[in-house]
C-alpha cells in the first residue's frame, strides 16, 4: 500500500509523480502543493493544510471534482507536511514517499527530513525525493540502484551510526562508526549497476543526489 504526499516545494514535474505513482497509489496533496498538481492536471484524493498557499478558486476547484478537503487552522501544532504524514500513517499505509519536500525554506526542508523519522518509528518505508534528491532512513540495511549522475551519500541522524558496511561503492566502509556532524560519508560513487549499505545500530540518512 503506497502513498505519495506531494508538498509546496521544488521540483514537482509529472514524470517525478509518475515515477512513483502506480496504479492504486493514494494521493495526499499538503496544501501549496496543489498549485503543482492543478498545473499537471492531476486530481489528489485528499487536499489538507490551513490553505494559506493556495487560493479560493483553487478549493473550489478540487471540491467541485470531488476531492475531499481537509482543512486546518493557521494556528495549529503541525507543518501540513507533518499532517499529511499523520493521515498516511493513520490510514494504514506502510511506502510513504514526500514529493516537494525539500525547497526555498530551508527550516521546513529539515523537519520534512526528519519527518522520516516519525515514518521509520511507525513501520513505514519513508522516502523524500525531488528531481535531484532521493531520500531514505535505514535502521538496518538498504539496496540501491545506480542512476547515471547521481552520488550516494551517508549522514548519521542519530548522535553515531555504528557497522556501516558498504558494498559496491567507490570508498569503502567496513564496520565504521560516523559520528552526526561528520562529512566522511559525503559523495560516494557507485562501481557498479548495484550497491548496498548495511549498519548495525543507529539511524543512517541515505542520500542519492545529483547536481
Amino acid at each position: 500500500m503506497k502513498c505519495v504526499i506531494v508538498c509546496n516545494g521544488y521540483g514537482i514535474k509529472k514524470e517525478l509523480i509518475e515515477e512513483y505513482k502506480d496504479e492504486g497509489t493514494y494521493l495526499i496533496c499538503a496544501d501549496g502543493g496543489a498549485n503543482h498538481l492543478i498545473k499537471l492536471g492531476i486530481l489528489p484524493d485528499i487536499l489538507i493544510g490551513d490553505f494559506d498557499s493556495i487560493s479560493e478558486d483553487v478549493l473550489k476547484f478540487y471540491r467541485a471534482e470531488g476531492v475531499d478537503v481537509i482543512p486546518f487552522p493557521p494556528e495549529k501544532d503541525y507543518t501540513d507536511s507533518e499532517l499529511a504524514v499523520n493521515i498516511a500513517i493513520s490510514k494504514g499505509f506502510k511506502d510513504i514517499v514526500i514529493l516537494g519536500g525539500i525547497g526555498s525554506r530551508m527550516d521546513h526542508t529539515l523537519a520534512n527530513i526528519n519527518l522520516l523519522k516519525k515514518l521509520h518509528e511507525s513501520g513505514c518505508k519513508g522516502t523524500i525525493a525531488d528531481e535531484n534528491n532521493k531520500i531514505q532512513l535505514i535502521s538496518s540495511h538498504t539496496n540501491l540502484r545506480k542512476i547515471n549522475g547521481y552520488k550516494v551519500t551517508l549522514l548519521a541522524l542519530t548522535p553515531k551510526v555504528e557497522g556501516i558496511t558498504t558494498n559496491g561503492l567507490y570508498y569503502p566502509l567496513n564496520n565504521y562508526t560516523l559520528m552526526q556532524g561528520s562529512t566522511r560519508g559525503v559523495s560516494n560513487e557507485f562501481l557498479g549497476n548495484e550497491a548496498t549499505v548495511s549498519i548495525s545500530s543507529g539511524l543512517l540518512l541515505v542520500i542519492m543526489a545529483k547536481d
